[in-house]
């Protein structure tokens, strides 16, 4: 995921940060009406309502504002219905591209998503044209205050989770699917809430890109990252530091 990564580390330097505050905070009250209509409206037995709401927490979002997004999903009113489609084509360079969305009309979507790919020198496929290239994990987050890496590696590993990343930037824990949710709760037993706790799609393969590819393929995470409906953009590539850097100026 370093080219995911590294794309955002980018977007971070960008301008604009109310309205891009405002969309992650539209995002993730949708992820927790979701979260509350597909399981009971309590985080302590909804694992996944748990999750979206600790990342709303870890970004800042009131209590207010959570409570009112339980509220309304399990309301008499209902609001927005939204289903979760999964769409996944190739960009520029080649790159494998899955796109995560929650949406309330498919057809806007759908359209939206393939005039994207299009536009930005790409193409949408198939459900399962790209997804083969990935695999799906557990990932559970922690800062690298929370603990030293040998303490975590223990912690995680007696968790049963499958393997631990720590660097300066933090731990990574990865798990088996079924685990996440039991190595999550483990894990905060010893080290507190986590930063975020979900499922994520990890390549097999990257592709490593030049200066103008690399232009090609952030401009369409980009913009597809930025739609309304796309809670989250993976793809297989690379960037180099060095090109990175020259992108960042």
């Amino acid at each position: 995921m370093a080219g995911h990564s590294q794309f955002k580390n980018i977007m971070h330097r960008k301008g604009a940060q109310d309205a891009k505050r405002a969309r992650a905070f539209a995002k993730l009250i949708r992820e927790i009406t979701v979260s509350a209509r597909q399981g009971l409206p309590d985080p302590a037995f909804n694992p996944r309502l748990r999750s979206a709401v600790q990342a709303a927490r870890v970004a800042n979002m009131t209590k207010d504002t959570i409570d009112r997004a339980i509220k309304k999903a399990s309301g008499a009113a209902g609001g927005e219905d939204y289903v979760e489609v999964r769409y996944e084509g190739y960009g520029p360079a080649g790159v494998a591209v899955i796109v995560e969305t929650l949406t309330d009309n498919r057809n806007r979507t759908a359209s939206d998503i393939r005039s994207a790919f299009s536009k930005y020198g790409g193409a949408l496929g198939e459900t399962g044209s790209v997804s083969f290239q990935f695999e799906r994990a557990g990932v559970v987050r922690y800062p690298a205050a929370s603990a030293d890496a040998d303490a975590m590696l223990e912690a995680a590993i007696e968790a049963g989770a499958a393997d631990v990343e720590s660097t300066e930037d933090g731990h990574e824990v990865r798990t088996a699917i079924e685990d996440l949710f039991s190595v999550r709760d483990a894990l905060e037993e010893k080290f507190g809430p986590a930063e975020s706790a979900k499922l994520e799609w990890r390549p097999n393969v990257s592709v490593e890109l030049n200066e103008d590819q690399a232009r090609s393929v952030l401009k369409l995470v980009d913009v597809l990252d930025e739609h309304d409906d796309v809670q989250t953009v993976t793809a297989n590539f690379e960037v180099p530091d060095a090109v990175l850097q020259k992108l960042s100026d």
